[in-house]
């Protein structure tokens, strides 16, 4: 622990992401001023590897747990975890613990680490009650995509949006923004046709809103989008919503440089 640690500010142990981490570093030093904003102490355990989703959802589970071990040891002693993503964040929380089925002391500490466990805009608002100022410093509209995860197995919802109503967003919705974007991590790469089909319908979906921006708070999500965007010509960029929520907004390009 480092000896500048304030013990009345919890601790929070950042899960970067393996999408953050080498695609989009940007999102997590955001999340780090968000947090800290929010009168936390961050720490980013370098010991942190992926969160195992990919391995769970193909059913290797030996894979998946080694994982989980791991995160277990890297994450055992902070007061909260957050990850800038609820597909990582769900994992952790949601489906973790039950790796762990036949290993009762494990079972004990990945429960225990579910509990710690938050989706960062959730954290930010539920936890921690951040209150953010207007000033954006930025003109565009938004638009919002609910990813999955974060909507269907943490109820991460109305969270972005209220930090993004608190500095002055404007904020157009799509006619259906809880409709999946067709990622679903090895779901594009199993069922390509009906991936791409379903990306279509997003971005014609975002397009239809006429926003300058769309944003979500997964980044495998932002990538697919931004992608299909990109293919089908629609000059609408793709960001992580922290990137808009620090002050003076990140100053880094759209996702996929599309602008």
């Amino acid at each position: 622990m480092p000896d500048d640690w304030d013990e009345a500010r919890p601790r929070v142990g950042l899960f970067v992401t393996c999408l953050v981490d080498l695609y989009r570093p940007s999102v997590g030093f955001a999340a780090i001023r968000l947090l800290e904003q929010a009168g936390c102490q961050v720490e980013i355990p370098r010991a942190q590897t992926c969160c195992g989703q990919p391995a769970y959802n193909a059913g290797d589970r030996a894979t998946a747990r080694d994982l989980a071990v791991g995160i277990l040891d890297a994450f055992g002693g902070y007061d909260y975890v957050v990850a800038p993503s609820g597909s990582c964040a769900g994992m952790l929380k949601t489906h973790l613990p039950f790796l762990f089925e036949n290993d009762p002391n494990l079972r004990a500490r990945a429960d225990r680490l579910a509990e710690r466990t938050f989706e960062l805009t959730s954290f930010l608002v539920d936890v921690r009650g951040l209150v953010l100022t207007p000033g954006t410093g930025r003109a565009e509209t938004f638009t919002y995509h609910d990813g999955c995860s974060g909507l269907r197995e943490l109820g991460v919802k109305g969270h972005p949006r209220a930090l993004l109503d608190a500095v002055g967003a404007t904020v157009v919705e799509m006619a259906e923004p809880e409709i999946c974007c067709g990622f679903g991590g090895t779901f594009c790469v199993k069922y390509p046709e009906i991936s791409g089909r379903m990306v279509t319908d997003k971005v014609r979906d975002v397009a239809a809103t006429h926003a300058d921006t769309v944003l979500a708070g997964d980044l495998g999500c932002l990538l697919n989008i931004a992608g299909r965007l990109h293919r089908e010509g629609v000059r609408v960029a793709a960001r992580h919503v922290v990137e808009v929520l620090v002050e003076g907004g990140m100053d880094v390009p759209p996702i996929g440089g599309v602008a």
